[in-house]
């Protein structure tokens, strides 16, 4: 970064990042210097402008006057303390939607993993005692601290929902058991207001997943989905688990 005493025409022209133009406007507020150049470029913007209307170089006395105004001292400081804030506010907006879209890319909304099973024995079985995958949805699902159960009498399926809030909604994460293949499936939280937002989706593999009587120990493992819903916590009527046909396999009250 140049010397901040040469920073103050960029500043005025707004063509520093905000890096730089925090750092300038540190420097300022102990400057009387920059402060007064500041006063003096502040009157740039109007004139570019009246440049930018020019039919040609000829002028006219309309525009002598716009060139020639300059704001007061005492609003030049508000102008200086307004881009401030708006900085700050920009800072922080940018802060919360990273930490939002960080959580969805680690954790879904489309994410989809199997509970590891078996005892660890060395026996026949397929694959018993064989680790599926790392499954840190399983571990956010058991530190959840609020979960709610539900099972279809119809299709037997039962899905318990685990909710936290978070700044940016709620993050949920489901078990999902006795739920049969080969189909495509979605959990939708559906709003007091009667909105919906798909949470996430998933394809239930021919195997299924949480059958007690499955042939393999991957279909005998519950499946868990992790996903956000941009609803708060208090925002949000119930649950659905619904194939991509329309069909609903089972219904969460929140």
């Amino acid at each position: 970064m140049p010397n901040e005493h040469e920073t103050v025409g960029a500043y005025a022209l707004g063509i520093l990042d905000d890096t730089e133009a925090t750092a300038f406007e540190a420097h300022l507020a102990t400057c009387e210097w920059c402060a007064q150049q500041l006063d003096e470029l502040a009157g740039m913007e109007p004139m570019l402008a009246a440049l930018a209307d020019l039919p040609d170089a000829a002028g006219s006395p309309s525009i002598g006057e716009s060139l020639s105004a300059k704001p007061s001292p005492r609003v030049v400081e508000k102008l200086v303390d307004e881009v401030a804030e708006r900085r700050a506010r920009k800072r922080r907006r940018n802060f919360y939607m990273v930490a939002a879209a960080g959580a969805l890319i680690v954790s879904g909304p489309f994410v989809a993993v199997a509970a590891s099973g078996g005892d660890g024995g060395s026996g026949g079985g397929g694959n018993t005692g064989r680790t599926l995958a790392a499954n840190p949805v399983k571990d956010a699902f058991d530190k959840s601290s609020e979960k709610i159960t539900a099972t279809d009498p119809g299709t037997g399926v039962t899905a318990t929902v685990a909710l936290e809030d978070k700044l940016w909604g709620t993050e949920i994460v489901t078990e999902l058991k006795n739920v049969k293949g080969e189909q495509k499936c979605a959990l939708i939280a559906v709003g007091k207001n009667g909105e919906r937002e798909t949470v996430n989706s998933w394809t239930v593999t021919g195997e299924g997943y949480g059958l007690p009587d499955a042939a393999t120990d991957k279909g005998k493992q519950p499946l868990y989905v992790q996903g956000g819903a941009a609803f708060e916590r208090n925002q949000i009527d119930h649950f659905l688990v619904a194939t991509f046909d329309g069909k609903t396999l089972v219904e969460v009250d929140a």
